[in-house]
């Protein structure tokens, strides 16, 4: 039988040790090895400029070779700055409790590399927000929607600080990306014996009442006493008022909205929640 495999993605940010502590959370309930990634772009691994290309014609050449030089020992440098994130966030991960942990530097495109690792994955780690990000509240990392549209895997979206997961609300609105995220709740592990909530935003009909009890009975039949509820508004506002109001830990949502272009966007309440909310959110596709 195939072990688990968690992938996580580390940038040296502050978000990196959430993602280490959310990583061992999830290892430790699913009995799952741990793959810490962390990626150097092509232009990092090289040196973000080739400062030989700004010399003029008649340039001295012991001034290019100093500059060459220089360009190259900070790709080295940046080598090593990513092979000492990848050891802390060993630390981190063993510290938790987790044996089987493997660290990896790659060179290159993220897409590109997660391709060919995430068949191995059955879950993809990654903080909300990047290095350059940390402090600009509406921005959200510059890799992390690019992931969700390529993977084929459910990703976990870390926030800024981890803390142990208890409370796990599943919002609900009727489209098959959320009904994947009730089954994918009913059956993993991950959430055995968690306190679960299932909550849809917006005008009660007896279909929304009966696809509730249809999403209800599914997680019942996993073993969860499951509380619903139906709340007026816009979902963007009113789920995130509800994840605080209910000490929320965790989201469970769709990546994308109902009827949405799903290969274009991000459904918008899911880009608002991972912007807004302070807990983790597991995307489903």
């Amino acid at each position: 039988m195939t072990k688990t495999k968690i992938i996580s993605l580390v940038d040296g940010s502050s978000y990196s040790k959430s993602v280490c502590g959310l990583s061992a959370w999830a290892a430790g309930r699913l009995e799952a090895s741990v793959e810490i990634l962390h990626v150097l772009g092509r232009r990092e691994a090289s040196g973000s400029d080739d400062l030989s290309g700004a010399i003029a014609l008649g340039a001295r050449t012991t001034l290019l070779e100093k500059l060459t030089a220089l360009d190259a020992e900070r790709g080295k440098l940046l080598q090593e700055r990513g092979r000492a994130i990848l050891e802390d966030a060993r630390a981190v991960v063993t510290a938790a409790g987790v044996e089987a942990v493997e660290t990896r530097l790659f060179h290159g495109d993220l897409i590109d590399i997660l391709a060919r690792r995430e068949p191995e994955a059955d879950l993809l780690v990654i903080g909300k927000r990047g290095e350059g990000a940390d402090f600009a509240s509406l921005h959200l990392g510059s890799n992390l929607e690019r992931i969700v549209r390529a993977s084929h895997k459910p990703v976990l979206v870390a926030s800024r600080a981890f803390k142990p997961i208890a409370k796990v609300l599943i919002a609900w609105d009727g489209g098959s990306s959320s009904a994947k995220a009730v089954d994918h709740v009913a059956r993993s592990p991950l959430f055995a014996g968690l306190d679960i909530r299932l909550v849809f935003v917006g005008h009660e009909t007896d279909e929304i009442r009966r696809g509730m009890a249809r999403a209800a009975e599914t997680l019942g039949a996993g073993g969860h006493s499951v509380a619903t509820a139906v709340l007026a508004g816009q979902p963007e506002k009113v789920l995130g008022e509800h994840v605080g109001a209910e000490s929320t830990d965790l989201v469970v949502m769709g990546a994308y909205g109902h009827s949405r272009i799903r290969s274009l966007i991000i459904g918008s309440t899911t880009t608002e929640m991972i912007r807004s909310c302070l807990v983790p959110i597991l995307l489903m596709r």
